[in-house]
């Protein structure tokens, strides 16, 4: 037998291995050299030379289990596995939730993902085909906006990009007449359904950075030569400071909420358990924090309807006032 005969086969066995066997499944020596014959067909090896590449992959430190029926009878399976169920469920879940990633897509990487495991257990993941939750017809463009952005940032590299909008018509307008920003780029996150880039227009202080941007409003992408020196930021609290990526001004904010479980759950949902949280009595408790006074706050804010009221700043107050006018404006015959 040649080697390279020897070395397909060890290949195609550990293979096997792989897919058809885990913790639950396990294949006996005439079962993995009759599948063997079908992965190689004319294979002629036997079940002598499956037990000795059984022991060259062991040798070579591939996990193979041996155990014994009450009969004698002895069954191999290869257990070890890179990631857990339950982390593949951590994988595939995100995935399939994500508004902004397409069908055709998810399937790819759900596929994927599921080569890391046994066929067996692949088959007890979330299939794609159930979840049709994608909306976005970007996703091409956002696909090539994470590599270039991921490069810049890795190598301290300004960007310039066009941002817009959609408008009534569906139409997409670039803002401020197609004018280029010049960003420095921090991170990437994935925030409510869609991806942003965090980083610093050159336009604006300190003071008014770091900034947000949807990737999917982003055209011409494009990475500049000119480096920047990279300052250790806060973003993780930037980004629990920022309601649903919107802008605003830092400002203490003081809530009173209704004690009710599920308005309770909601606050530490919003602003985690380390959130300034006190009891006010048995039917009321207050939060205090710093966060963005935005339409993205306000409207968080007025969700809540009657089990919220704000405290201060005075200024947020009188908008919150000013909103509920025209909200009872509107239904004014």
């Amino acid at each position: 037998m040649s080697e390279n005969n020897t070395g397909v086969r060890l290949l195609a066995l550990k293979d096997i291995f792989r897919k058809e066997t885990d913790e639950n499944h396990e294949l006996s020596i005439k079962e993995l050299v009759d599948k063997l014959k079908i992965e190689l067909p004319g294979s002629t090896a036997d079940q002598k030379a499956v037990k000795r590449y059984i022991q060259t992959l062991q040798a070579s430190g591939f996990d193979i289990i041996e155990n014994e029926d009450k009969y004698g009878k002895k069954f191999y399976s290869h257990q070890e596995r890179l990631f857990e169920n339950y982390q593949l469920r951590l994988l595939i879940d995100p995935i399939l939730s994500a508004r902004f990633i397409t069908e055709e897509e998810k399937k790819t990487i759900i596929n994927n993902v599921k080569e890391l495991t046994s066929k067996h257990i692949a088959k007890t993941l979330p299939d794609p085909i159930v979840y049709q939750q994608s909306i976005n017809q970007d996703y091409q463009l956002i696909k090539l906006h994470i590599d270039k952005i991921h490069d810049a940032i890795y190598q301290s590299k300004m960007i310039a990009f066009q941002y817009g909008d959609m408008d009534i018509h569906k139409n997409f307008q670039l803002r401020h007449g197609g004018e280029m920003y010049q960003i420095k780029p921090h991170a990437l996150i994935w925030e409510s359904d869609f991806y942003y880039l965090i980083g610093d227009d050159i336009k604006y202080s300190e003071g008014n950075n770091p900034r947000n941007y949807r990737l999917d409003r982003m055209r011409n992408v494009t990475i500049s030569n000119e480096r920047f020196a990279r300052k250790r930021k806060d973003l993780s609290t930037y980004v629990q400071n920022s309601f649903h990526m919107f802008g605003g001004q830092d400002d203490w904010i003081t809530l009173q909420f209704k004690l009710e479980q599920n308005v309770l759950n909601g606050v530490i949902d919003k602003f985690g358990i380390e959130a300034d949280i006190r009891k006010v009595n048995d039917e009321a408790f207050t939060l205090k924090a710093k966060a963005k006074l935005s339409p993205g706050l306000k409207a968080w804010i007025l969700a809540w309807g009657s089990k919220v009221k704000v405290i201060s700043p005075q200024t947020l107050v009188d908008e919150i006032i000013e909103e509920i006018g025209k909200v009872k404006d509107q239904y004014k015959e």
